[in-house]
């Protein structure tokens, strides 16, 4: 069975999670440097069957894009030209840092670990994720 994968896009590192097999839990993958983006992706897909990618769709509060969209929206066409077969789909992302650091404090992580902005963004895909299978229940 396929698994579902996403992404926190940020400009320098990029949050991934995936669910398992059964399509039932989200959990981090990794978080890696967003230069490095395409070639893991690519890599990961050899690998494992992944029937969807799911990109966050950065957002202000007001409903506006953020500044960040531009990249993410390259990111985006560059996935669908590679013709892969695998679609890629947004899912607004407003809030998940702010949800990923609450559970951070929730899951009693020290502070020296919540300031680890990589595992912020491997959390963010996960709720990302979750958030996205929740709305297709």
């Amino acid at each position: 069975m396929a698994r579902i994968l996403s992404i926190d896009y940020g400009k320098k590192r990029t949050g991934i999670a995936v669910t398992d097999p059964l399509k039932i839990i989200a959990n981090g993958l990794a978080t890696v440097s967003t230069s490095e983006l395409l070639p893991f992706l690519l890599d990961y897909i050899k690998k494992e069957p992944v029937e969807r990618i799911i990109i966050g769709k950065p957002m202000q509060l007001n409903g506006q894009e953020s500044e960040n969209m531009v990249r993410v929206q390259q990111f985006y066409n560059r996935w669908n030209n590679l013709h892969t077969g695998i679609p890629i789909e947004y899912v607004d992302e407003r809030f998940t840092s702010v949800i990923a650091h609450q559970a951070m404090i929730d899951g009693g992580l020290k502070k020296k670990s919540r300031q680890n902005k990589a595992l912020v963004d491997e959390i963010s895909a996960t709720i990302i994720l979750q958030s996205y299978m929740e709305s297709r229940r």
